[in-house]
């Protein structure tokens, strides 16, 4: 029987969920908080956890971040709002296996867990036939084409600089493909061959991420039991891809600095160099110039990284695409879950149309499969779309609502979404501000001080 930790702070609602993984065979421990779930993580081993991300003392990202940490991690799910919607496109970049978003409809939550599960399995099978410090290589990711002018000018970047071994910064919002579209270079380089070492830089710890880099020697510090292989190394006669790079400390940028300039690494706690080969694409939505101008960044380090910059739009600035990405994960949202679903219905293709996506591509395949899975068949309506995607305020000129929409400003969107879920909680519970706190996972102070900035009161 597979264990689930279920990390919830909603006594009622993680009663629901452990009741309902029960019945479906699974052994479930709960507890409410961020240090109470690492330590029975640490203590019973589960095979899966389900955290969700606005916790009392803490938030689930915290959870995350140790449990890839650890040896042997497991499968971690994270539940969120839609108001966190960019923080689980983050969560996936880091290594969670999956988001799902309240209100959790049951038959998602099972897919999630029997997947999850599934990845963990194929994990044990790998760590049982590899040998110590083996690259980490990510899998093949499915890579898709758009359609509008800004996906055939991004395809023809791709194909301009691939050939060169010159350094590239891809610029994007969460979700938008940095990663694929990196891999993409890598497949199209001299380099197809040789290894793609992909790293999330925002997932390194300050005291870590110099060992992970660059490998580290038997007693290097505290902790330091074996010789280890950092991904520099491992991607040698490759390309790396560091992510968030905007993340590293001032330290490590001086010795990737090193290593783009001589070619050589040195572990921690070694005494000799390592010469490598090695193309390096990265990937960030900081404005690297700004944070070099106030000190956060070498200047030296951006322009050595920066030799070719590819921007990739976010989805609700490439609406000619939407609809044609829509329909690529409905056929294999189809596939996958063995449903019969023909396409969106004229009120869910306006909806989406007026939606900003803040979770661009990633977003919009969540919530493409999810309706799939409700739907079964036939055409998806409103009805199995998120709510928060629906409350999305109206655009008068329907003639004029793509441009408009591209035009909005993200916080606007954000708040006003984020107002018009407010005033439905209030209404649904007739003005019970306590209730309407605990539905919108919020303490009173939050919500009074939400009440006074929307002028609600």
């Amino acid at each position: 029987m597979n264990k689930v930790l279920l990390i919830e702070d909603d006594l009622t609602y993680s009663k629901i969920i452990r009741n309902f993984l029960e019945k479906n065979g699974y052994k479930v421990e709960v507890c409410t908080g961020v240090e109470a779930g690492i330590g029975l993580y640490a203590r019973i081993v589960p095979d899966l956890v389900i955290t969700d991300y606005r916790l009392p003392d803490g938030t689930g990202m915290q959870v995350l971040e140790h449990i890839i940490s650890s040896e042997h991690p497991s499968p971690v799910i994270l539940i969120t709002n839609y108001s966190d919607i960019r923080t689980a496109v983050k969560s996936m970049k880091m290594g969670a296996s999956e988001y799902i978003t309240k209100p959790v409809n049951p038959d998602e939550l099972l897919l999630a867990v029997q997947e999850g599960l599934k990845k963990n399995t194929k994990n044990q099978v790998k760590r049982a036939n590899k040998s110590p410090n083996p690259p980490k290589e990510t899998g093949q990711p499915t890579y898709l084409v758009g359609k509008s002018s800004g996906a055939e000018k991004l395809e023809r970047y791709i194909d301009l600089v691939a050939p060169t071994d010159m350094s590239v910064i891809v610029l994007g919002e969460s979700g938008t493909g940095k990663e694929y579209i990196s891999k993409r270079i890598h497949q199209k380089s001299k380099r197809k061959d040789g290894p793609f070492i992909a790293v999330d830089c925002g997932a390194l710890s300050k005291e870590l991420a110099g060992s992970e880099l660059f490998g580290h020697v038997k007693g290097a510090f505290t902790g330091a039991i074996d010789h280890k292989t950092g991904h520099f190394q491992s991607a040698n006669g490759g390309t790396i891809f560091l992510d968030e790079i905007g993340n590293l400390s001032y330290e490590v940028q001086i010795k990737l600095l090193r290593a783009i300039q001589e070619r050589k690494i040195r572990k921690m706690g070694g005494n000799k160099d390592i010469s490598v080969d090695v193309r390096i694409v990265s990937a960030t939505n900081d404005d690297l110039m700004l944070c070099a101008n106030k000190g956060d960044f070498r200047e030296d380090l951006f322009h050595r990284l920066n030799e070719f910059t590819i921007h990739v739009s976010p989805l609700r600035e490439r609406k000619d695409d939407l609809f044609y990405f829509a329909d690529l994960f409905l056929k294999q949202s189809n596939e996958q879950l063995g449903k019969k679903v023909t396409g969106l219905s004229e009120d869910v293709q306006q909806i989406f149309r007026v939606y900003s996506w803040p979770g661009n591509l990633r977003e919009l395949k969540n919530v493409i499969k999810r309706a799939v899975l409700i739907t079964g068949e036939g055409e998806i309506f409103r009805e199995v779309i998120p709510m928060e995607i629906i409350q999305k305020p109206k655009i008068d000129h329907v003639e004029a609502s793509e441009e408009v929409s591209s035009a909005i400003d993200l916080k606007t969107s954000f708040e006003e979404q984020e107002k018009q879920l407010i005033i439905k909680t209030l209404h649904e519970v007739r003005y019970n501000k306590s209730k309407a706190a605990k539905m919108l996972n919020m303490d009173r102070k939050t919500l009074y001080n939400k009440l006074d900035k929307y002028n609600l009161e």
